[in-house]
């Protein structure tokens, strides 16, 4: 059987990318693209964020839980993560 988000037990999803968050363009083709310090759902899905697909985003928000998108490559980036120090970009259902 498939396991349900819900049932992971998880408060928090992180999601690493070669980029310190979520862009309203790809930064690395775009240096003016601007980079988002939070979202909700809906505005990923509206706006056609690409961040992961809409089926992932769509059960993160089913089952209430946050996405943290933070710059993977970058030396160090998790333990920043884990402190609360990342540069990086909240989802959540309400900013």
């Amino acid at each position: 059987a498939a396991l349900r988000a819900s049932e992971m037990g998880c408060d928090l999803l992180l999601k690493g990318t070669k980029v310190d968050g979520v862009y309203d363009d790809d930064p690395v083709k775009n240096p003016e693209a601007r980079r988002f310090e939070s979202l909700t759902y809906h505005q990923v899905l509206s706006q056609d964020l690409a961040v992961m697909d809409h089926a992932a985003i769509s059960l993160a928000r089913e089952n209430a839980i946050p996405i943290l998108v933070f710059p993977i490559y970058q030396e160090g980036a998790f333990a920043q993560v884990v402190r609360g120090e990342c540069r990086c970009t909240i989802i959540t259902s309400e900013v």
